[in-house]
């Protein structure tokens, strides 16, 4: 049976309208590989344009173990209080293998993930980095097209991950374990500096005294590092999901950082740029796309590659000739 044509006008509308259906439909529109779905997926996104960019985009990771399925889940239900309508979206580069972590998340945000005002999608379970990326900023979009004003986006804090959710975040958070001076060698010098605040969770019981010592140390990492902004230092706060202390805290320095930032211009300069970024990256995957998808091309491709690795061609004289294939 062949199935109806998608109607992006009818679908953007009832994104704007709130459906929590179109807006799922949207997002699986947007993480499909089929060609026609992808031009239709370019069309929605272009028609809701002007319903986004007014949401918070705050991205969280840390490592396993560190509390990010319980501190969102609280955290969401703390923002839902206030009036808010949450979304979490998973940015995860190991989900091509694994499937995604969020997938389990999901269960442990028991509360967060029943409430009608949140709205939770695990990333797509297949794909390079970059193109869960790319199904990530479209899909925040469309998420603050449905009404969602803040929007949540997870990391599995692995490498580029972290770097791809801050290059689509307003307010990136770094979540920490308690833990002696010894275990502050180990952070990694990336994670710190593209952290706007760092939040060392499980504060509760004996271990906030430990908690309060690792602030403590942050805090003097913190200084001999130069800040994204010098409109912003970022801050060292404690909190416990388990004991859900110091979560509004926490969120009083987001909505601090959102006020600095948006004082200073900083706020507008960092989406543009986002924006340029974003630009250029989904222009460098189309190029990729085209060079696997199209078999004339391919073929020529492998052939090139053939010669780079057996030292017949240099890789600047076949990256030249891998370019000249795409003009043609």
């Amino acid at each position: 049976m062949t199935r109806a044509p998608i109607d992006i006008t009818a679908l953007a509308a009832d994104i704007r309208a709130g459906s929590r259906a179109a807006l799922a439909r949207g997002i699986t529109l947007v993480e499909s590989r089929r060609a026609d779905h992808q031009a239709l997926a370019r069309d929605l996104v272009q028609a809701v344009l002007p319903d986004t960019g007014r949401a918070f985009r705050v991205g969280i990771t840390g490592s396993p173990g560190v509390g990010k399925s319980t501190t969102i889940d609280v955290l969401g239900m703390y923002l839902i209080a206030q009036g808010h309508r949450v979304a979490v979206l998973a940015v995860d580069p190991s989900s091509a293998r694994t499937g995604g972590s969020i997938l389990g998340d999901k269960t442990r945000m028991a509360d967060l993930s029943a409430h009608e005002h949140a709205f939770i999608r695990p990333s797509p379970s297949s794909g390079t980095l970059g193109g869960v990326a790319a199904n990530t900023r479209e899909a925040m979009l469309l998420c603050e097209a449905a009404g969602f004003d803040v929007v949540l986006v997870e990391t599995v804090g692995i490498g580029q991950s972290e770097t791809a959710v801050c290059d689509m975040t307003d307010f990136f958070l770094a979540l920490m374990l308690p833990g002696g001076g010894d275990e502050l060698q180990g952070i990694k010098k990336g994670l710190i500096e593209l952290a706007d605040m760092i939040a060392i969770n499980k504060a509760d019981g004996d271990n906030l005294k430990r908690a309060n010592i690792t602030a403590g140390d942050y805090r003097g990492a913190l200084h001999i590092l130069a800040p994204r902004s010098e409109h912003w230092h970022p801050p060292v706060v404690t909190y416990s999901a388990l004991a859900k202390t110091g979560i509004a805290e926490l969120w009083e320095k987001v909505v601090a950082h959102r006020t600095a930032m948006n004082a200073s211009g900083d706020f507008a300069a960092r989406r543009r740029e986002q924006q340029v970024r974003w630009m250029w990256t989904m222009l460098e995957d189309r190029m990729k796309a085209r060079l696997r998808s199209d078999p004339a091309i391919r073929g020529k491709v492998k052939a090139t590659e053939r010669d780079v690795a057996d030292g017949r061609m240099t890789p600047a004289v076949a990256a030249e000739a891998i370019m000249r294939l795409l003009k043609d």
